[in-house]
């Protein structure tokens, strides 16, 4: 069930990465819109397990390439070390899914991010879509 507002970020595919005030062990729904070059993948893989995600749904473009990013920077930010249950990042690819879908199952159905109050709908793409996405997720 969903705890709080999602926070939304939009970056474009040449955009620096800011940092994430506020938010620490959260989920997020990655949105993948426009061609990312895959250093740049790997730069917002490790962005995102630093700053505290503990559950990524992955949907859009090259949403496998991503959930493997993310789960190789977690990896990565143990280095490569057994981590307990709830220090493990969870990361699913919807590449088959409707958005929608996505939106409802981080809402009602992502296991291990029970207890995860935060939401980011993080944005890729040339364009950003705020209202727009954070009414599907809300009506999801």
């Amino acid at each position: 069930m969903l705890n709080s507002a999602p926070k939304y970020l939009h970056l474009s595919p040449a955009s620096e990465l800011p940092s994430l005030e506020g938010l620490r062990q959260f989920k997020a729904v990655v949105v993948v819109e426009a061609d990312v070059l895959e250093t740049m993948m790997w730069d917002v893989s490790r962005w995102l397990v630093d700053s505290g995600c503990l559950y990524a749904l992955v949907w859009g473009k090259d949403s496998e390439q991503w959930r493997e990013a993310i789960e190789d920077a977690s990896l990565e930010a143990a280095d490569y070390e057994d981590l307990p249950a709830e220090r493990q990042v969870q990361v699913t690819s919807h590449e088959d899914d409707d958005l929608d879908e996505v939106f409802w199952f981080a809402q009602h159905r992502a296991a291990h991010a029970a207890d995860l109050k935060q939401t980011l709908i993080l944005h890729l793409a040339d364009v950003p879509r705020r209202d727009e996405l954070e009414a599907q997720f809300r009506d999801a």
